[in-house]
């Protein structure tokens, strides 16, 4: 049993993350996890059915540690859509330049994971894109925006802004005036996107 209680999912992802930290995940074995936790590999199994299966859930617990602050922006319609579309891709950004900045080890781990599960990829893409439809089809309910179709509109405003999040442009999130090259596609955008 692991020290300080009862071994759990969470107690687990949290030391997956550790070794993979160490290791990273060519080497990261469940039998290295259940080493770090001071049990044996068989009380890991007993949470997570198989190696793969541990890989895939802690990838869905990196990839959602910023979904509830982001999803509370995309959902406070006390502020205007336009704002609201500008401060989520901000705050989007902000969360994947610390990510990337202050534990470089996990992140290259976590792109590593991120393609090898693609549906956990898959199904956080999908979140994002439904909290950027709900910001798209309150501007046009307001009438704000024009878009004949909010899901179609925000599939294409991520993929505008593809810079900004896709890991494969990690490297570019540190230069100076990224934030203000992020508002200044913003703008952008809105100006597509005002009802005329």
């Amino acid at each position: 049993m692991p020290p300080g209680g009862p071994l759990d999912a969470d107690t687990i992802l949290s030391a997956t993350e550790e070794v993979l930290r160490r290791h990273g995940p060519a080497k990261a074995t469940v039998v290295d996890v259940a080493r770090a936790l001071g049990v044996s590999h068989t009380a890991v199994y007993k949470h997570f059915p198989s190696k793969q299966a541990l890989r895939e859930a802690v990838t869905r617990r990196w990839l959602s540690r910023d979904r509830d602050a982001l999803a509370a922006i995309a959902g406070d319609t006390k502020i205007p859509p336009a704002r609201r579309l500008r401060a989520w891709f901000a705050a989007m950004l902000a969360a994947k330049q610390a990510k990337a900045r202050d534990d470089l080890e996990l992140f290259a781990a976590y792109r590593i994971l991120a393609a090898e599960h693609s549906s956990a990829a898959t199904d956080h893409v999908a979140d994002l894109l439904r909290q950027l439809q709900a910001i798209l089809a309150d501007g046009v309910a307001c009438g704000d925006f024009q878009a004949a179709d909010p899901a179609t509109a925000a599939c294409a405003v991520f993929d505008a802004t593809t810079r900004f999040h896709n890991p494969a442009h990690a490297p570019e999130w540190q230069a100076p005036g990224i934030e203000t090259e992020l508002d200044a596609v913003c703008t952008l955008l809105l100006n597509g996107l005002q009802a005329r």
